[in-house]
């Protein structure tokens, strides 16, 4: 395959002999490479030439050195602080400094006069505020912005004397000060040869010198341009056009070189795929038909989805090359340096001095790399050791100390680092200090990949700390997250490595000079290829329009030739893109493809959508073999609960899990009271209260003296269960609150109904356990079944079975006309009463001709007042009264489930459907 450099430096050896005084100028510092590897492959012996970059060349002119733009920032701020009347804290101007910066180096870039913008841009911002009646109202923000427009001038011009005297600058700087230097450059190199080689889109100052260079004899410039685009309306040439018309040069000299690759026989298929996933997916099913990956691109138009490819690469490609820049945002690192952040962060806005959040400690402690530091052996990890010392002792708050202890077996270097980590903040240089420390330490565990990572944040926050004792601007650790956050949304991550050998996997841009013979190019949808229309600037769109600036226009246009210029050489291209719009409806297919179907007849165009196999929905099925059988005699001879037998006809596999295996449910802090603590709190408080009077008939009196300890003893339980928990602020008061409402309630409604003299109410148990063994026909053990009745009084003359529930239950739960029909879930709380009944009965053998009821008191539903086991169908005459042929029925009922979870040829199996 014959490539732009290929041809460019075949058609140079026919005309330059000697290299010795030659010096080659890229668009890019990776296209160094291919061109020596042209020149090895057609010369054998002799002198390369010199090969810089653009940005080299321009440093070399100006005699500038550029430098990054969080020096600059911090350079800037000194200037503005002495010239702002009312200057910014470091904080709020680094939220748009950065801009200012880059408007301040499109300016240079173009050559436009500073004191002509700006004087143009306050006399814009003048006439705004310019009333015939005087009558414009300035809000302090406006009276500030204006007085912003009105220095920007005067911030510009200090800035650059400063920069330039310091002979450092942003790249714009430095090709203004190029244009000025350029003549002398010239006469100092007229024994050396220029050339240009691959350039298309350039700013005003790169125009200036290009045609400085191009005055003189020893200059050439080699544009790569397709006769297709060159000598059309096409925007993917509109630059070189203009060249072509407006520099004296090309008014007596044709252009070098044009060539018409693109109207050749093309493999070209463009592919819509549902959502980046299946592009990428499908990428990887593409690259399994290739058997060589040498002249292969996969261009990622979207480079935050390169994660996502490198996990879907097929097995056959051994050697992949990443040449892009991938934001340091999205890298793993990233969520381990905010969880550093928020430790602190939180325990400030908290007002927690020594302590730390619970979920700020889990965080930090679970993310991957420092939990491997944790790893004492393959069975201990001391963050797991944290982590349940947290959920047993219920801390929503852990001290360092804690902490420390708890770090003990851990090796004295690692121990030494994590517990500075969790030392009291105490300036930003020694917070940045620990995280270099513990970047050092994570190192040593890193794979490759992540010391690349770790390498790019080392650099960041020596460079943060070197900045911070040179200028002390950031006072706190708020400013320094904030302007961390800033930092890695502008800062990549740059990959490099072996560009001539395997896949390569780069961004547009790191596609310039470049050619392949095979190209996937993905997410070519607006907005992405080309990029939206948005770019903060200070700049308005008339105003850059008025002064010859670049817009959104130009940038079309440039991503226009990249794209195009991309398929020119190529043989088999393939193009995805998104079919899906994001949720304003933008993002739809890119113009650049309706551009490429309309110019060649070849195009293959297909959809496409992942395969979606439904697999059939196989329910959980346990055998109940000799182990299960086992534990279930265990289960016999320790008591059956009425929980446990609604558990089962609920979901038989939840039974298996809780009962057989014994697997509890994942505990975990609870830092807001939960519906079974508050529960547990109402039950512990009502039998405390109601302890004193068992055996007892009430009295008005005795229910005024519970109302009277009521918050205490609600406050004690709280504290009880509620382990290490705050109960004065917040969600947990109010649930505090309410769980004393509700019982208050619940004493209110009973001191109403011995207020009526013809009550009598006595206390007969409260937290009475019941137990009772019943032998079933076909299981030839006997089996125990037990539970714990919240109370049982007598209300004139009627005995009542009482539980207690702190939800929601209304009468239509308790209501049971067919015994056949009980296993339904509505009346599972049915069961659990009937059960304590038929409990009570046989233990305190009760004969059933006495009266008596069961039912529940709903604390979500007290204005029903005792809602008691109805079993008429009637509505008007309600049967409450529990009968032994009642009993007799339902204890039918409950044998047969037993027999049916006894039953070794009847497995567990999952419900097809859960309401829950």
């Amino acid at each position: 395959m014959q490539t732009f450099i290929s041809e460019t430096v075949t058609t140079i050896l026919q005309t330059t002999k000697s290299f010795r005084d030659v010096v080659f100028v890229l668009p890019s510092q990776r296209a160094n490479i291919f061109v020596k590897q042209a020149f090895k492959d057609k010369i054998s012996t002799g002198f390369l030439p010199e090969i810089l970059n653009i940005e080299e060349l321009i440093a070399l002119i100006s005699e500038l050195k550029k430098t990054d733009a969080t020096e600059l920032l911090f350079y800037f701020y000194g200037i503005y602080k002495e010239l702002a009347d009312n200057p910014d804290s470091f904080e709020v101007f680094s939220s748009w400094a950065y801009t200012a910066i880059q408007d301040f180096n499109e300016i240079d870039q173009n050559l436009i006069s500073p004191k002509d913008i700006f004087v143009y841009l306050r006399d814009i911002h003048r006439l705004r505020k310019w009333s015939v009646k005087g009558e414009f109202k300035e809000t302090q923000l406006i009276k500030d912005h204006f007085s912003f427009i009105e220095k920007l001038h005067h911030f510009y011009e200090a800035f650059y004397l400063f920069l330039v005297k310091n002979k450092i600058g942003y790249q714009g700087i430095l090709y203004r000060e190029a244009t000025e230097k350029v003549a002398t450059f010239i006469n100092n190199n007229k024994h050396k040869k220029y050339i240009f080689i691959g350039f298309n889109a350039l700013n005003k100052a790169e125009e200036f010198l290009f045609q400085q260079f191009l005055l003189e004899k020893n200059t050439e410039i080699y544009w790569d341009i397709d006769v297709a685009f060159l000598e059309s309306n096409h925007e993917a040439g509109s630059f070189l056009r203009k060249y072509k018309t407006q520099w004296k040069y090309y008014q007596k000299n044709p252009i070098k070189i044009v060539k018409n690759h693109f109207s050749e026989k093309k493999n070209i298929t463009l592919i819509g795929a549902p959502k980046n996933n299946t592009q990428i997916k499908h990428v990887g099913e593409i690259l399994k038909t290739f058997t060589n990956y040498n002249n292969t691109a996969l261009v990622l138009a979207d480079e935050a989805l390169l994660p996502i490819t490198l996990n879907s690469l097929p097995q056959n490609v051994n050697a992949v090359n990443i040449t892009m820049g991938y934001p340091l945002k999205d890298i793993p690192t990233t969520s381990l340096m905010f969880a550093f952040f928020q430790l602190f962060i939180n325990q400030k806005k908290l007002q927690k001095n020594t302590l730390f959040y619970y979920k700020d400690v889990i965080g930090f402690i679970k993310n991957s790399s420092i939990y491997q530091l944790f790893q004492m052996n393959t069975e201990i990890n001391i963050a797991d050791v944290i982590l349940n010392t947290i959920t047993k002792e219920n801390n929503t708050f852990i001290s360092q100390q804690k902490i420390v202890e708890i770090l003990s077996p851990l090796n004295q270097d690692i121990k030494k680092v994590i517990q500075s980590i969790f030392n009291p903040f105490t300036s930003i240089d020694d917070f940045l200090q620990r995280i270099i420390e513990l970047i050092n330490v994570l190192k040593e565990k890193a794979n490759p990949l992540e010391k690349e990572y770790l390498f790019r944040f080392y650099t960041v926050f020596t460079q943060l700390q070197n900045l911070d004792s040179q200028f002390n601007y950031i006072q706190d650790l708020k400013t320094l997250y904030l302007f961390f956050r800033q930092l890695i949304i502008s800062e990549n991550l740059s990959f490099q490595g072996e560009p001539l050998q395997g896949l390569q996997i780069m961004g547009m841009l790191e596609t310039r000079l470049l050619d392949f013979e095979n190209v996937i190019i993905t997410s070519v949808n607006e907005g992405v290829l080309p990029a939206n229309k948005q770019r903060n600037s200070f700049i308005p769109f008339d105003v850059k329009i008025a002064f010859e600036l670049p817009t959104y226009k130009e940038k079309d246009a440039l991503f226009s030739y990249h794209f195009f210029r991309l398929l020119q050489r190529a043989k088999n291209i393939y193009i995805l893109y998104n079919t899906e719009n994001d949720a304003f409806g933008s993002g739809e297919k890119s113009r650049f493809l309706a551009q490429l179907a309309m110019m060649r007849n070849d195009v293959v165009e297909k959809i496409i959508s992942p395969k979606v196999i439904a697999a059939p929905i196989e329910l959980k099925i346990i055998k109940k073999d000799s182990k299960v059988i086992k534990r279930l005699e265990e289960i016999a001879k320790k008591g059956i609960s009425p929980s446990a037998l609604t558990s089962y006809l609920y979901n038989p596999i939840a039974f298996y899990k809780q009962k057989i295996l014994k697997i509890n449910e994942l505990e975990d802090v609870e830092e807001t009271i939960a519906a079974n603590t508050m529960g547990t709190v109402i039950h512990d408080t009502l039998d405390e209260l109601y302890q004193p009077y068992i055996g007892k008939f009430l009295a008005v009196n005795d229910i005024e003296q519970m109302l009277n300890k009521t918050k205490e003893l609600v406050s004690f339980y709280f504290l009880k269960h509620f382990k290490s928990g705050d109960i004065t602020t917040g969600k947990n008061r109010l649930i505090f609150e309410v769980a004393n409402r509700f019982i208050i309630n619940f004493l209110s409604k009973e001191k109403k109904i011995l207020q009526n003299e013809n009550n009598e109410l006595k206390i007969i148990a409260t937290e009475q356990e019941l137990t009772s063994e019943i032998k079933i026909e076909g299981i030839p053990f006997p089996i125990k079944l037990k539970g714990i009745v919240d109370r049982i009084d007598e209300l004139n003359g009627v005995t009542r079975i009482i539980d207690y529930k702190t939800g929601m239950v209304e009468a239509t739960n308790l209501k049971v006309t067919d015994f056949k029909t009980i296993r339904e879930i509505k009346y599972h709380k049915a069961i659990q009463v009937l059960l304590y009944v038929y409990l009570y009965t046989k233990q305190k053998e009760i004969c059933l001709d006495e009266p008596i009821t069961a039912g529940i008191f709903s604390f979500k539903n007290l204005k029903s007042g005792f809602l008691a086991i109805n079993f008429s169908a009637n509505y008007r005459s309600p049967d409450y009264k529990i009968t032994q042929e009642h009993l007799d029925e339902f204890i039918v009922e409950i044998k047969k489930m037993i027999l049916e979870i006894y039953n070794p040829e009847v497995d567990f199996v999952e419900p097809k459907e859960l309401p829950y």
